[in-house]
């Protein structure tokens, strides 16, 4: 089995992953997910809820489901970490997933695996085409809309514990484009090396933050802080050479979901020239 489960695994058609390649989909309600095999849904947040989904489950064996409303969707990727056994490993969300070449409704338009493997090999590491803020840093967007101390509290952190990384967050924070949302896949030893590092950064921060003042929607930063550091670790292992720029591919997404783009723009109109924090 590509995925060792303690709970019920999930019902026929709703796939499982494969010993391949492994697709965790995040999701905290009952939703409509890929048929294709390599997706795996994953109820995430599963200790903080009576609700059974049918889904495996975060809080089965070694997790941090109970951190979910800190962590969102990495909880579910240290889940994957600990649980998962298959030679690539990724994560999307419910409504969001990496698009692929077919045609029709969307969910005919979600990546498929036929048309990841041939790519697998070659390709080490698969992530969402890049997010532009134009008159935004990443650094400065992140002030406008959170918590500001939670970047340069991280910052402290890699400097303490990663001090080759310093250099490869600044010229990150100071990009006015990322890859966003928690999503990609990995190969497996990348998957483990990446997460090691990460939830030992979080963990660390978790420590050192006092959610006391902040509203529940605020209080998601671990979540945050994790989809801006992905480009800071893909940054580094690409200048020391981990990483070879033909190994990395950027896929597009897509939403299962209708976006309003007009309410996006002047929220974030709002934070930049107001000071509106997200909410």
């Amino acid at each position: 089995m590509a995925a060792q489960r303690a709970t019920e695994p999930p019902r026929p058609g709703r796939g499982g992953g494969t010993d391949r390649v492994t697709i965790i989909v995040a999701t905290h309600k009952k939703y409509r997910m890929p048929e294709d095999p390599m997706y795996l849904p994953l109820q995430i947040g599963a200790a903080c809820t009576s609700e059974d989904l049918g889904f495996a489950r975060d809080d089965a064996g070694d997790n941090i489901s109970r951190k979910n409303p800190c962590f969102c969707e990495l909880t579910g990727l240290y889940w994957a970490w600990k649980h998962v056994d298959a030679d690539y490993i990724g994560l999307v969300h419910y409504r969001r997933h990496f698009r692929g070449r077919g045609r029709g409704t969307v969910w005919d338009r979600i990546l498929k695996q036929e048309e990841l493997l041939p790519q697998l090999g070659k390709t080490k590491l698969f992530l969402p085409k890049k997010q532009y803020y134009v008159i935004e840093t990443l650094y400065s967007h992140y002030a406008h809309t959170h918590y500001i101390e939670h970047l340069d509290k991280t910052r402290q952190i890699l400097s303490e514990k990663y001090p080759d990384y310093l250099d490869a967050f600044d010229r990150v924070m100071r990009r006015r484009s990322g890859h966003m949302f928690n999503m990609m896949i990995l190969e497996r030893t990348l998957f483990s090396e990446y997460c090691t590092w990460l939830f030992d950064i979080l963990f660390t921060l978790e420590q050192r933050v006092s959610t006391d003042h902040y509203s529940f929607f605020q209080g998601r930063y671990a979540g945050r802080v994790g989809e801006l550091i992905l480009n800071v670790w893909v940054e580094q292992q690409l200048s020391t050479g981990r990483l070879q720029k033909s190994e990395v591919k950027t896929l597009p997404y897509l939403y299962t979901e209708k976006i309003n783009r007009v309410r996006k723009t002047v929220r974030f109109l709002k934070a930049k020239f107001w000071n509106t924090k997200y909410e």
